[in-house]
């Protein structure tokens, strides 16, 4: 199955939850405390491993294929959330990836432009958060 949409998932997510009769359960803060234990198992993979590479050259398929589980657990609670709060995540999605455009001007633009990005690299503390171009921990 290649290229499916955030529609698919929240569709299917609702079929599942209904033909279980969950609905009653899944309400915003419940399927939030849920995603943030998905997070933790997330977070359990990586935990001792230090940096790695991208594509993750030297994990064994095993490693992969629970990285995969782990990741869609925590995108499928987040896409029933946001349908459960009548969000739409991919608008919402692209809403953000502008704004953080316009916050994070493409490096090297101009002179206005960089002195611009070397303060948005800082926290409102003076502390460089990293510059990270599309998601930032202070846009949350």
């Amino acid at each position: 199955m290649t290229g499916v949409s955030l529609e698919e998932l929240k569709r299917r997510m609702a079929e599942f939850a209904k033909e279980r009769d969950w609905d009653q359960f899944h309400s915003p803060r419940n399927l939030l405390l849920a995603m943030v234990g998905e997070v933790g198992e997330l977070s359990e993979i990586f935990q001792w491993k230090g940096e790695v590479p991208r594509g993750l050259p030297d994990w064994k398929d095993e490693e992969k294929q629970h990285l995969g589980e782990e990741l869609s657990d925590v995108l499928l609670y987040l896409v029933r959330l946001s349908d459960i709060c009548g969000v739409d995540l991919g608008e919402a999605a692209l809403r953000k990836i502008e704004l953080n455009a316009l916050k994070y001007p493409v490096k090297g633009s101009s002179k206005k432009e960089k002195l611009t990005q070397n303060s948005a690299a800082d926290d409102n503390n003076g502390n460089f958060n990293g510059g990270v171009t599309g998601i930032s921990n202070s846009d949350s």
